[in-house]
């Protein structure tokens, strides 16, 4: 079981649907966390997103990414370009991948769904073949 961090700014958006996402999809073969700079809560817009695809997000919530210091991880992945430049350092992680994903916040429902479209797109070729 490979493990999985998936790092953004505030943990409300993209990191939470990427975190539901790979979970979901990739099944047992990946233990999956999620994580921000700083801590927020989670969007009901990002909750509705994932519903529309029959994916339910709802029990998940905002962590610090200082939750994860000294832990040891597979693969981190950044989501967006300010957790990329921001992000701490996890020392031993197999292997870090930057994906830029657009904030969706305050741009409305069609915003979330590309962003969710996007992930899922990312995480069926970059990290389910593996």
């Amino acid at each position: 079981m490979k493990s999985v961090l998936f790092l953004c700014v505030g943990n409300s958006c993209r990191s939470q649907m990427a975190e539901g996402l790979l979970r979901h999809l990739g099944g047992d073969r990946f233990e999956v966390h999620s994580a921000g700079i700083v801590e927020s809560h989670l969007r009901q817009e990002t909750i509705d997103s994932m519903r529309e695809i029959g994916i339910d997000i709802a029990r998940q919530f905002s962590k610090k990414a200082d939750v994860y210091e000294g832990r040891k991880f597979d693969i981190v992945v950044t989501t967006c370009d300010e957790a990329k430049e921001a992000c701490p350092l996890f020392p031993g992680a197999g292997r870090t991948i930057h994906w830029s994903i657009p904030d969706p916040v305050g741009k409305g429902p069609a915003a979330y769904r590309a962003a969710r479209d996007r992930l899922t797109e990312l995480i069926e070729t970059e990290l389910l073949p593996g």
